[in-house]
């Protein structure tokens, strides 16, 4: 489980097959092999630390529903280390679980030194979607500011174009996206509930059909 906080910028150092290797500052000194890492939102498990590099194996799943599948040398990533049960949750909860690839529309600069981005979501995502609620972009957790069809659009402070990878995004690039966890279960739930179904059941009771 993740925060959305993103700690350090890394970069690829090749992905090669189901392989990928990450350069990294923080995470690399306080990892072991078998830890998780959002990369870009991703969550992956640590196969190999080595002279600050970060070592990962890429599920075919993984390269199908997510980005990583087009990283080359030098890419800049997003990267978080695992949460503990005394992490500050200064985001919101994240899976590292993406749900799919959003396409980035616009970046508009802003007087403050922030930025409003714009980014285009597939429509079965939608449902759990609310303006001011929670989206993980790329492992980033941010407030939906606003929502006009199939277009989220959130606010950046300038120390998030610094500190993670936004301040190189551009019209057609793709990023990660994570939906709030709360939001899927509280949808699955009222499906439930008008099927003719329980949200909720009791200790020795069956779930309707």
């Amino acid at each position: 489980m993740f925060t959305g906080i993103v700690e350090e910028r890394a970069e690829v150092v090749s992905r090669s097959g189901t392989r990928l290797e990450v350069r990294s500052d923080v995470a690399s000194g306080d990892v072991a092999v078998g830890d998780s890492i959002a990369v870009n939102g991703t969550c992956l498990t640590v196969v190999a630390v080595a002279n600050g590099t970060l070592s990962f194996d890429l599920s075919q799943e993984t390269l199908a529903r997510t980005t990583l599948s087009g990283l080359r040398p030098g890419d800049p990533l997003n990267l978080e280390r695992a949460a503990t049960l005394v992490s500050r949750l200064g985001g919101h909860l994240v899976q590292g679980h993406v749900d799919a690839v959003g396409e980035v529309t616009t970046l508009r600069p802003e007087p403050d030194g922030g930025a409003r981005l714009s980014v285009r979501i597939p429509e079965e995502l939608l449902t759990f979607v609310v303006e001011k609620g929670s989206i993980a972009l790329d492992g980033v957790s941010l407030t939906v500011a606003a929502l006009e069809g199939d277009t989220i659009e959130v606010a950046l402070i300038p120390h998030t174009l610094v500190a993670t990878t936004f301040g190189e995004r551009a019209a057609g690039d793709l990023v990660n996206v994570e939906v709030d966890l709360m939001a899927k279960y509280v949808a699955r739930n009222v499906e439930l509930l008008m099927t003719g179904g329980a949200a909720v059941v009791r200790p020795g009771k069956e779930r309707s059909a």
